[in-house]
């Protein structure tokens, strides 16, 4: 039987990269998926490839309207929710602390926060009219250590590992596991944007560098981290929760 057969899934951040690998492979393996992002033509052209496998909205994860919303849209539409992945977020600028934009600063810490403490809020009693199920946060390499120029980025994964401790110990008595997963860098857009920011218009000397300070050598790919949300979301991890799991390629060994 597929490892995800009869469970529904929602997806933040679910029309590209990280996101758009982890609808693939739980549709792949049974899951009715529900994407969530703000790019409403990336949602269509990502939705149009699954078939009645896959829905979408367009929402603000930073609303709470909205949050509430697109949990609801998966009840009606699906008839329930087992899994969220709580993986929509930005990197914000590269910059020092003393000179990052105070704004700035509150919208990495909106989204990439607040907009993972909503979907807890109205996610986890959905999955618990179903019986339990499975909550994966995207973290990072960012959340277990710091990097010069990253402060809100860096700040921002840190408190979504103190959030998804928090909702593993709320969530355990009605069987709701909550993890987080930890990229390196991945081969996605927002590492195209860091290398811009750390090295401005040599973007091929930005990834060399990047890549040669990961261990195994090179980028993550988006499979490879939707690979083990895809095991953490099934009943294969009945037993794991309040766990940090890294997909890092040796980044956190040193």
């Amino acid at each position: 039987m597929a490892r995800l057969q009869g469970k529904v899934a929602i997806i933040t951040g679910g029309s590209g990269g990280i996101g758009l690998a982890a609808a693939r492979r739980f549709i792949a393996e049974g899951a009715k998926v529900l994407l969530v992002d703000l790019d409403e033509a990336a949602l269509k052209s990502a939705a149009g490839e699954f078939g009645d496998a896959a829905a979408w909205i367009a929402a603000d994860v930073t609303d709470p309207t909205a949050s509430e919303g697109y949990v609801a849209l998966a009840e009606r539409h699906f008839g329930g929710v087992d899994i969220l992945v709580a993986n929509a977020g930005i990197e914000g600028s590269v910059k020092s602390i003393v000179e990052q934009d105070v704004a700035a600063f509150d919208r990495v810490m909106a989204v990439n926060v607040r907009g993972v403490w909503l979907g807890l809020k109205y996610a986890m009693p959905a999955i618990k009219r179903r019986g339990g199920g499975s909550i994966v946060i995207t973290s990072s390499v960012a959340g277990v250590g710091g990097t010069a120029g990253l402060s809100p980025y860096i700040t921002s994964k840190h408190a979504v590992i103190g959030l998804m401790r928090t909702a593993a110990l709320e969530g355990a008595p009605d069987r709701i596991r909550v993890n987080t997963v930890n990229p390196a860098p991945t081969e996605t857009r927002m590492m195209r944007s860091l290398e811009d920011g750390f090295y401005p218009g040599d973007a091929q000397v930005a990834h060399a560098q990047i890549a040669g300070n990961i261990p195994l050598g090179e980028y993550g790919q988006p499979e490879d981290v939707a690979n083990l949300m895809l095991f953490l979301a099934s009943d294969e991890a009945r037993f794991i929760t309040g766990s940090v799991y890294m997909v890092d390629g040796g980044s956190t060994a040193r």
